[in-house]
């Protein structure tokens, strides 16, 4: 019969919790460590390339690009350190002495499963501030190929839209409501299928029922001509909210900020299946750091004599990673619209619950 009575030592919990805590911490500063250091040798050249770009530059992209490392770590660290801890615990017959002692499968996880919680709640915080400011920064810095980026201010980058037949591309969008501003603007003059003009501006501001061009270099195809201007009156009808939602990014925007960004799509009659699904998976994923100490229990369990503690931890890793593979694909299945949003973000983590809580109860208990 299961034992509900859970966490009856205070000392053994204290214990238990920080092993589990440290060794995830460990795991974690190490992989992000190394990330950061391949990361680096690949994007440093191109950051230096840049004139002007020196070793602020590149301090400045390590404080940018580590909240985003840890960010994706954090579940992959919380499962590699539940598995060292547990390992450790059954290899030293810690469990078997709990064991004797009548405390049963989930009294011995129940520690890890209270901290996995609190470690959950800190990741999600972290993510809503100091990842989702890093992504909108970064990714603005790394369109204009690491040259100087305006401060953040709710900046978006590579914003495509469709206005009739012509194609409007904005290097940066910049701000929100009527003072947005646009930044590196190239407009695509198309007629039937074929293109007429391209008309470039080094950034462009609203103007009446349109947006005012400056520095503006226009290509007629036909002529091959070419032809400079200070200012330039275009885009009459297109609205400031037409580049804020053409490109939603759900990394890019916090919790809040991306539900009102749903609406809005949803109130001008745009898709919002992948806003949907990422809006649900910054829930499901802080939440998934729970799901490992109960994929990784095989770990724990069974003699350390039998020679099957590698194997147990082994199988242990492969569901935890099977569940990061399974938690992808759905959603790009939740993207793609082949599945509801919430079914995509939520499904794997209560299969997998399911599974992990069917294996220690046939098992174990």
């Amino acid at each position: 019969m299961i034992n509900f009575d859970f966490l009856p030592s205070r000392q053994i919990a204290l214990y238990l919790a920080r092993l589990f805590i440290t060794r995830s911490l460990a795991v974690l500063v190490g992989l992000a460590l190394v990330l950061m250091a391949l990361d680096l040798l690949g994007e440093s050249g191109k950051i230096l390339a840049v004139k002007g770009n020196g070793e602020a530059q590149i301090w400045q992209y390590l404080s940018l690009r580590l909240p985003l490392l840890i960010k994706f770590l954090m579940p992959f660290s919380v499962l590699l350190g539940t598995l060292i801890a547990l390992t450790g615990l059954n290899s030293n017959s810690e469990v078997v002495a709990m064991k004797a002692a009548g405390m049963s499968a989930h009294q011995i996880l129940a520690p890890l499963v209270i901290a996995s919680l609190g470690v959950a709640a800190i990741n999600f915080a972290f993510n809503e501030t100091v990842a989702v400011r890093a992504a909108r920064i970064l990714d603005a810095w790394n369109a204009v190929d690491y040259r100087a980026v305006p401060p953040d201010s709710g900046v978006q980058a590579d914003v495509w839209l469709r206005e009739n037949e012509d194609m409007i591309h904005a290097a940066q969008v910049i701000g929100r409501g009527p003072g947005l501003r646009l930044a590196g603007l190239t407009i695509y003059d198309r007629q039937g299928t074929g293109l007429k003009s391209i008309v470039k501006a080094a950034g462009a501001t609203r103007d009446g029922n349109g947006w005012l061009l400056r520095d503006v270099a226009t290509y007629d195809v036909n002529t091959l001509a070419e032809r400079r201007l200070p200012t330039l009156h275009a885009l009459d009808g297109v609205a400031p909210d037409r580049f804020t939602l053409a490109k939603v990014v759900p990394a890019e925007q916090g919790f809040g900020t991306l539900g009102a960004s749903i609406d809005a799509l949803e109130k001008s009659g745009r898709p919002t299946e992948e806003a949907r699904t990422g809006y649900w998976h910054k829930l499901s994923t802080p939440l998934s750091i729970v799901l490992m100490p109960i994929l990784a229990a095989l770990a724990a369990f069974g003699l350390a004599r039998s020679g099957q503690v590698l194997v147990r931890a082994a199988v242990g890793m492969a569901l935890g990673f099977t569940f990061f593979v399974v938690d992808n694909v759905g959603i790009a299945l939740g993207n793609a619209g082949a599945y509801p949003p919430f079914v995509a973000a939520w499904a794997p983590f209560l299969l997998f619950f399911l599974i992990g809580e069917t294996v220690l109860i046939r098992t174990e208990e």
